[in-house]
């Protein structure tokens, strides 16, 4: 059999739902999903093996004008992403684009692929929010602005559309040996993937009250005699008051996260585990360069 392999960048504007694509795509949580934008902070790859085809997906940070330096360092990881993709995947929220109001990151994602000598899929996303005469103006709204390879319309939630969409990504792959065995669908170690999924559920808590300054990283991973795990993680926070909110009344809050984050996590593991988690102050981590290199970024200077 004569194998093909290779990479394909999802990027797009902050919630236009690539990371709910990417774990459609794989089948499984690989990247961690909320309502608040710019959520995913490094590029997240996902493994799908398809025939004779692995395609790996790379969930890249939304593209937005970056205010702050890990703004900065998240907005380089996704056009580094896309630079060294072999095939990219642009999703669209369908609803924006079909109302006309696309947005400034939106247009300015279209200004930067015009030039990129690869394949390039429009992907809009979230069709199932739409009228279908719409979404076909949207389409060809899309295809205006830049020329596309092929248009999908996709319901990242439903599942709609995907088949094909996989099918198109699968035949762009050059030619060569899978990297990864084919049952495995993720890249970043388990032990990475319980700290993001903490920090998922601190962030869907904490959505309005608790700003980005907020990191999770696993301490300890303990295989169990009962084929169990103990796990501990702390959530570093840049202030003391943010200490106060993440543990809440009585330690409340801390609680109700450290359950959400156990389900998610054991269900990724497989087996059951015992989470235990710290909240600790560590001011002025975002100009820590070894923060970043722990999140897989690279730290921006200036």
């Amino acid at each position: 059999m004569t194998t093909r392999c290779g990479f394909v960048a999802i990027i797009g504007a902050p919630n236009a739902g690539k990371s709910t694509l990417l774990n459609a795509l794989v089948g499984e949580k690989v990247s961690i999903v909320t309502r608040k934008a710019q959520t995913t902070r490094s590029a997240v790859r996902g493994v799908l093996t398809k025939g004779e085809a692995q395609i790996v997906f790379v969930d890249t940070p939304g593209l937005f004008a970056p205010r702050r330096r890990l703004d900065r360092a998240m907005v380089a990881a996704a056009w580094a992403a896309a630079s060294d993709a072999d095939a990219l995947a642009l999703i669209i929220d369908a609803r924006r684009e079909a109302d006309g109001s696309r947005s400034e990151e939106s247009q300015s994602i279209l200004a930067g692929l015009a030039d990129m000598k690869k394949p390039k899929l429009a992907v809009l996303n979230k069709i199932d929010l739409v009228a279908r005469p719409k979404l076909l103006e949207a389409a060809a709204r899309l295809n205006a602005a830049i020329a596309f390879d092929d248009t999908f319309m996709i319901s990242a939630v439903t599942g709609d559309g995907l088949g094909r969409l996989v099918e198109r990504l699968a035949a762009l792959m050059p030619e060569g040996p899978w990297l990864y065995p084919e049952d495995q669908i993720a890249e970043a170690p388990i032990r990475a993937l319980a700290a993001e999924i903490t920090r998922e559920k601190l962030t869907e808590r904490l959505h309005d009250e608790l700003p980005y300054s907020a990191t999770v990283e696993t301490d300890a991973w303990k295989d169990l005699p009962d084929g169990t795990a103990r796990i501990e993680q702390t959530i570093f926070v840049a202030r003391e008051s943010h200490r106060k909110i993440v543990l809440g009344e009585g330690g409340r809050t801390i609680k109700a996260i450290g359950s959400a984050a156990r389900k998610d996590i054991a269900e990724a593991h497989g087996a059951n585990v015992h989470l235990f988690l710290h909240v600790k102050v560590r001011e002025n981590w975002l100009g820590d360069p070894e923060r970043y290199r722990a999140m897989g970024l690279e730290f921006p200077k200036g």
